[in-house]
């Protein structure tokens, strides 16, 4: 059985491995307007925040169009038996149940839709896996399994480093916003049945990503390798930063730096910083 594996843009795979494990990908867009932009397509992520920065709104994003998908699973459909498409939490977006609903439409190619529960490079590692275990031949239901597994050791904790995005982007209420403003409380996110709540909210910025790092840090120590991504909203510094001191610590552990791109980064706003992890 030929096996294809897909995901959407934002899952932030670097292109090389894109590229490398000929993963397909179907964008979601961002809205300034009148005028959208598939992520990864039509706009680049650098492009993305300097236009933030410039509009008078913040953009809006769309998931992709089940017309999309289906003409995407129609062409997969000439060349494999089955595809594994896996796509960000079905809490913050309709992709998945898309691609479940345009896998219905299709034949000639089984659909395995799969919820990563969360977004970014968490739903990436999800993808290589995937990639990696259909080179080898491993049956969808098989594959399905170990991503099951990876989800029981599956951590992500993100600081916003912007209150106004997650206010305007009703993360937050008016007032949290404002309050959160003057104490510079800096919100810990993370995903609990598929949604995006605050895990703490710390006083500053030092302090949550201190957070972030002793929660990788407890799993680090618990003798098991990591797989880690490093993840920022055009803050690379920050995340090269947090990268460098654990690979310090714990020079055995594969570690990587992402991004939060167009999508993601509508929600969370610039110079938001994260960690991303599971164990292999």
């Amino acid at each position: 059985m030929k096996i294809a594996v897909m995901t959407d843009s934002t899952s932030y795979i670097p292109e090389k491995l894109i590229e490398h494990y000929q993963i397909h990908i179907v964008p979601l867009s961002v809205v300034f307007g009148d005028e959208s932009y598939r992520e990864g397509m039509d706009i680049t992520t650098d492009e993305f925040y300097q236009k933030v920065k410039e509009a008078k709104e913040l953009p809006k994003t769309s998931q992709p169009s089940i017309g999309m998908i289906t003409e995407k699973l129609t062409e997969l459909a000439e060349d494999y038996d089955a595809v594994i498409s896996i796509h960000l939490s079905s809490g913050i977006s309709g992709t998945c149940q898309a691609v479940a609903s345009a896998g219905e439409m299709v034949d000639g190619i089984e659909v395995y839709p799969y919820d990563s529960e969360l977004s970014c490079m968490g739903q990436g590692f999800y993808v290589l896996e995937a990639a990696e275990l259909s080179q080898t031949g491993k049956s969808p239901e098989s594959i399905i399994e170990r991503l099951d597994r990876i989800k029981q050791s599956m951590r992500a904790y993100f600081m916003a480093d912007d209150l106004n995005h997650l206010q305007r982007g009703g993360r937050l209420n008016g007032a949290q916003a404002i309050v959160g403003s003057l104490l510079q409380v800096k919100p810990v996110l993370h995903f609990v049945d598929k949604q995006i709540v605050p895990f703490e909210k710390i006083r500053t910025r030092k302090k949550a990503l201190n957070r972030i790092m002793g929660m990788l840090e407890a799993d680090a120590n618990q003798g098991k390798a990591l797989k880690v991504a490093f993840i920022h909203a055009n803050n690379e510094l920050a995340a090269i930063e947090l990268k460098d001191q654990f690979d310090a610590d714990y020079p055995n552990m594969d570690t990587m730096i992402s991004y939060f791109g167009p999508v993601i980064g509508t929600h969370l706003g610039e110079g938001a910083v994260g960690a991303v992890w599971y164990a292999k």
